[in-house]
């Protein structure tokens, strides 16, 4: 968060604004302070499709969000399944009022002095459309503070995220009696549209409730420091071999409640209950914040953290967050099962179908996979690993399952497809952060099997090809069978559209083979 507001002058017309690609009807967000967390704000708007005007009088704030897209592109679109939706258009501005024209979405990232954020929620007030929400980044102040004396105060929340804001899900709505329910839906509908969890505090409180844990950590850790039990390496080495990953993955109270056995919460708060009145920690006494102490703890961060730049670990940060997040994504947990749930609310708008009705044209080959090829898919070769091809095929493989009828309830009622043999050919390489699409097309349908044909592209670029031939089964007796008579109907459908196109080319091929 870099600068003040300068004063505006004149007022702008409230107007959407085009993308890159002259899309008038994107929505558009305001970023008001352009630095960390105005950045993320920007990347996490921008590449979830939102045009975005920023403003910051701090005349290196275009470089330095150029940093944070530049990171956020490289990892954001691997967190998901789905493609994201094209960027909207980034614009800088040099007043807030011609910042915020046509906004429906402003987020307020200026530095912690309220005088500052109210002398910026004044110039706000004259410009800001009535219909839009102003969401404050504040990590201390309550609403109230940020209300106090404006017309608009019903306009005004705060929504305090976590950096990387274009990686991390969780934004702390906080709302007041000055709030109406409209805007509050409001807040909450756009947020969630763009990935991430609106926790909704309905009644405020100094540095809303998820800082107040990490103070609570901090205090301590700062002890342990001081008195010489624990270097700082020792103490983040607690955190993230230990609970950090509980934590990230179930919260607080579910832990605890897992650690209960059998007996659950209760059993645990009656077993460890009585520790809370020993003296473990030190909460509430703080050491004194000196120079001895700074240094203390600048020089044993810079020995264990040194060797690397700011860039090298924001990047293994960001590593680390997407292939977390994307495990907890295949087990649909936590933070992976938001973003689950964010990728399928997506997969009608990149194309992809469900069922048959959502198949436009029968004759062509069905888009089966639309998404971004992530961080964790390639190997020391520097391109995606070829186990890859063969998961990508298979996700393919899976959708053409499901718009056939094999779905999850057609599954759990006994019935699935085995595959019997692959052939994948492996044409180009490609990289992470490059947008991958499969077109599927069905060879054959006879009685038990299913033959298959994928292609895989990168734009008009053939990347591979997948041949697979799937038997049906009856999962009761592991053995093969004749699909349900819907399923053989649909699939005979597939297969009497796509025989009108052309032979693909390296169909039937052996390995070796001539073309």
């Amino acid at each position: 968060m870099h600068g003040a507001p300068c004063e505006s002058v004149g007022v702008a017309r409230a107007e959407a604004q085009p993308n890159a690609n002259g899309n008038e009807n994107m929505k558009t967000a305001a970023i008001i302070g352009g630095g960390v967390i105005g950045g993320g704000w920007a990347a996490r708007f921008l590449l979830n499709g939102w045009n975005v005007r920023v403003f910051d009088p701090d005349p290196e704030a275009e470089r330095k969000i150029t940093d944070v897209l530049d990171n956020a592109r490289r990892s954001l679109p691997g967190l998901g399944n789905v493609a994201l939706p094209a960027e909207g258009a980034l614009t800088f501005h040099p007043t807030i009022a011609e910042a915020v024209a046509g906004a429906s979405w402003v987020q307020e990232s200026v530095p912690e002095r309220l005088d500052l954020k109210q002398k910026v929620y004044g110039e706000l007030q004259q410009h800001v459309a009535r219909g839009a929400v102003i969401g404050s980044s504040t990590s201390g102040y309550k609403p109230s503070q940020l209300q106090e004396g404006f017309d608009n105060a019903a306009q005004i929340v705060v929504a305090h995220p976590f950096n990387p804001v274009y990686l991390m899900p969780l934004v702390e709505v906080v709302t007041t009696d000055a709030n109406t329910p409209e805007v509050i839906d409001k807040a909450k509908a756009i947020i969630a549209e763009i990935g991430m969890y609106p926790l909704h505090l309905k009644k405020e409180i100094d540095a809303h409730v998820a800082d107040r844990f990490l103070e609570a950590v901090w205090r301590e850790a700062l002890w342990l420091v001081k008195d010489g039990i624990a270097t700082t390496e020792e103490i983040d080495n607690a955190i993230r071999y230990g609970f950090g990953i509980r934590w990230a993955q179930m919260g607080l109270f579910e832990t605890y409640r897992v650690a209960g056995g059998e007996a659950g919460m209760k059993h645990f708060l009656a077993q460890f209950g009585p520790c809370l009145t020993w003296p473990w920690t030190k909460l509430m006494d703080v050491p004194e914040y000196n120079d001895e102490l700074v240094d203390l703890i600048a020089g044993q961060s810079d020995a264990q953290s040194g060797k690397y730049s700011i860039r090298e670990l924001e990047r293994i940060r960001d590593d680390n967050l997407v292939g977390m997040m994307r495990a907890l994504g295949n087990t649909n947990w936590g933070a992976g099962a938001l973003q689950n749930t964010h990728d399928k609310a997506r997969e009608g708008a990149m194309g992809l179908a469900s069922t048959m009705q959502d198949v436009a044209d029968l004759s062509q080959p069905v888009l089966t996979l639309n998404r971004t090829v992530p961080l964790d898919w390639t190997d020391y070769n520097g391109h995606m690993t070829e186990s890859r091809y063969l998961d990508a095929f298979a996700q393919s493989t899976d959708r053409m399952m499901a718009i056939i009828g094999c779905d999850a309830d057609y599954i759990a009622s006994g019935g699935s497809f085995f595959t019997a043999e692959t052939h994948i050919r492996h044409i180009d390489e490609v990289h992470a952060g490059h947008p991958i699409q499969v077109r599927t097309r069905v060879i054959m349908a006879e009685g038990k099997k299913m033959h298959l044909w994928h292609e895989m592209y990168e734009g008009e670029r053939l990347l591979a090809t997948g041949e697979h031939m799937l038997l049906h089964v009856d999962l009761k007796t592991r053995r093969s069978a004749p699909p349900a008579p819907h399923l053989a109907e649909n699939l005979a459908k597939f297969a009497e559209a796509h025989a009108g196109l052309p032979t693909p080319d390296g169909l039937g091929r052996a390995i070796g083979a001539p073309r």
